[in-house]
Formats: C-alpha cells, structure tokens, sequence
C-alpha cells in the first residue's frame, strides 16, 4: 500500500533543500505581518479617513506596486535574483522601520507607498527562485510548502497584531520590519543565485517542456501564452474578490462587533491560518486527483460561498463558519494557480513573466479597495459581499471554460493522477 494515501503530508517530502530554506524564511515573514491586514482600520481609526478616503488611499498606495514588479521582473532576469531580494527587501523593511518611529505623522501613508513599491521589486525575484529550484513533478508540493509555511506564521501574526494595533501600534511597523530583515537574511545566507546561465536557457530552449526558453522579447514570449494570460485575466477577478477579506472584513466586524471587531477580525485571519495549516496537505493530496485548472475553477465555488454568507452573517459562530468556506478555496487556487504559471513561464523570462502575472491579475488587489469603498458607501456592506460572491462565480465559469478550451494541460503529477482517474 502506497503510504502516500495514508499520510497526506507525504506531499512534501524529498523537495530540494532551497525549498525547505524559503519555508522556514515564509515562517517568519507570515509572522511578523503586521501592517497590511490593520491598515484599514489604522487609516479609518488612527489616521482620520472615511471608508472613501481609505479605499483611495489603498488604491494609490497599491498603484506603486507596479512599476516596482515590473523593474523587479527585469532585475531578476537580468542581474540575479539572490542581489534584488537583499536590497529590494532591506529597503522594503526600511520603510517600516521609519514608520514606527513617527507614530501618526502624514508621513506614514507615504513611506507604507514607498514598502509596496520595494515589495513590488522583491516578488518577481522571490517567485523566480522557487521556479528555478523546482521542476514540474515537485512544483505543486513545492508551492503548498511555501503556502503552508506562510499559514503558519500568518496563524500567530494577525492575533498578536490585534493586540499591537488596540496597545502598540508603533510596533505593528517595527516588528514587521524584524520579520522581513530576518527572512531576508535566512534566504541569502543559505541559497545562492538561481538564475539560470546561458549555457542551460540553450539546452532548455532545445526541448519540448511547457517552461522551455525562449528567444526574444517579453512581449514576443507573453503572446505566445495566451492561455495563460487569459489566466490572468480570470485571476484578476479573484483578487478583486479575496481582497475584500482585507478591506471590507474588518469594516464588517466593527460594524456587527463594535470596539471588540479588530479582535474579532484578527481571530478571523488567524482561523483562515490555522485551516490552512490543518487541512492544507490533505486538501492538496485530493486535488491531485484532477488537473490544477479544475480545481482552481471549484476554489470560485467555495469563495462565493463564503463570501455571500458574510452578508447574512451576525454572530461570531457564522463569521467562522463564512472563513472555513472561502479558506477551503484559498487552498486550492493558491496551490495550483501557482503550479500552473511556473509550469507555464519560460525559463528564460521567469522574473518578468512573474512581474506581468503580478500586474494583470494582482490589479485586482489594487481596484478592489477602490470599489470595494465606494460600494460600501453606495449600497452597504451587505450588498458589496453579494457582489463580491458574484465576481467569485463569474471567475469560477470563466475557468471552466478555459479548461475545456485548452484540455487543461498536465502539470506534473497532478496530470498523472488525473490521467489514471480518466478527468
């Protein structure tokens, strides 16, 4: 009997030792997360904004993402992963540092649009080292690590962040600046450059593999995926969606739980870390079972699902229970989305393929604040999760029809699973 079936945590043995290294540095990156899931609330409660004026400012501060993936992407493929994580990510940290010495000062908004921008940068290199590290047959595995270990430390971070956010909140930035230092210096210390040479883009541009090399320019390699970018497209409408569980989920808790809802909001993120970290092998052992793009259409289902009940929603009990719905479809977009962009990103553009990925689907994180706030005021809070369950939906169809379009192309064992079931 194949022990695998027994212990679903099988998934994640024999990975190279570079991806053991990027876990652990996740660990303590996903804990010290500090800032981001509060910034609502301290620009709402600290800082004097209206839900309008929050959402603007969410999405100029996202809007500096941009150009600092897209120059990051180009680094990455150009100068080397390993050299833009460790200064890109030594100023990203910076910026908090400052920020935790300036209390409530205009400043701040400014130097957190000054942390996306440097983060911005850090991404693409980030992701390309995991795509460097892994082949085709480990990369699913590879990635729920990753995700895991971003639970983790993600499972800790928000409930100590509550505390900070109501007694502390210098230290919001401060120790989110320690964390991102410590990360940091775990992932350089123990993994050196990953970029590919030339001699290997040659002998990979020669084969017939789904993330061969290619010649000629980013716009030239993007066109000729255009499965992927209608990829992206799709994934845009799903980070507008889930980008509600930052934006509008804390307005939704104050306004059902009043002065205790930072708390309740931070138990939240906390119980979407702890599912994670519960359930994320198993859920990852039985989606093998069919191909990466089926299961990321079924996450659609489950987001919606939790996502429309939040607007029904009144005790405690049913805020977790909405959290275990869209968690559940968090796991399996997050796993195997991102086993299905490595495996379809040329070898020899994965630091810009990264940043373009980032801009197409990630500007759904960036509108989402936007609308999301301009919603809220217009409709309610009620009427914006409804919507949200619809984009959710819409998404879900969308990869569907991709799937039957392309055949849902193998990626790794996941295909040989989906093979022997006959998908």
């Amino acid at each position: 009997m194949n022990i695998s079936k027994l212990n679903p945590f099988a998934v994640y043995r024999g990975l190279p030792r570079p991806v053991y290294v990027m876990f652990f540095a996740t660990v303590v990156n996903g804990t010290g997360i500090f800032v981001f899931p509060f910034l609502t609330l301290f620009l709402t409660q600290r800082m004097g904004y209206d839900t309008v004026q929050a959402g603007l400012y969410l999405f100029v501060a996202s809007m500096a993402y941009i150009p600092g993936s897209l120059i990051g992407g180009k680094l990455a493929d150009s100068v080397g992963r390993r050299r833009v994580m460790v200064v890109s990510q030594t100023l990203a940290s910076a910026t908090f540092v400052a920020c935790g010495f300036l209390d409530s000062s205009p400043f701040v908004p400014l130097l957190i649009i000054a942390n996306l921008f440097f983060d911005g940068i850090t991404d693409p290199a980030r992701h390309a080292m995991m795509n460097d590290v892994t082949i085709p047959d480990n990369r699913q595995s590879a990635f729920a690590l990753n995700y895991l270990g971003h639970n983790l430390g993600y499972s800790v971070g928000p409930l100590l962040a509550g505390y900070l956010f109501r007694h502390a909140t210098p230290w919001l930035f401060l120790g989110n600046a320690i964390a991102g230092f410590l990360a940091m210096a775990l992932t350089v210390s123990f993994i050196g450059e990953t970029r590919p040479d030339r001699a290997e883009l040659e002998r990979s541009a020669k084969t017939d593999e789904s993330d061969r090399a290619v010649e000629g320019s980013l716009f030239r390699a993007v066109m000729a995926k255009k499965g992927l970018l209608a990829f992206a497209g799709l994934m845009f409408l799903y980070q507008f969606a889930y980008e509600q569980t930052i934006f509008s989920l804390p307005l939704t808790a104050v306004a059902r739980f009043g002065d205790a809802g930072a708390e309740v909001f931070g138990g939240l993120m906390s119980l979407n870390a702890l599912i994670v970290i519960l359930l994320n092998a198993t859920v990852v052992s039985l989606s093998r079972k069919f191909r990466t793009l089926t299961n990321v259409a079924f996450a659609g289902l489950l987001y919606a699902a939790g996502y429309a009940g939040y607007a029904f929603a009144h005790g405690v009990a049913a805020f977790w229970a909405c959290t275990v719905f869209w968690t559940l479809g968090e796991i399996l977009d997050a796993v195997n989305s991102w086993a299905y962009i490595a495996n379809e990103t040329p070898k020899s553009h994965r630091g810009r393929f990264g940043a373009v990925f980032n801009f197409i689907a990630g500007s759904g994180r960036w509108v989402g604040p936007i609308a999301g706030g301009k919603f809220i005021a217009v409709a309610g809070l009620g009427a914006l999760w409804l919507a949200t369950s619809g984009v959710a939906v819409a998404s879900s169809a969308g990869l569907a029809v991709l799937r039957a379009v392309t055949g849902g192309k193998p990626e790794g064992p996941a295909a040989a699973d989906a093979d022997a079931a006959g998908e």
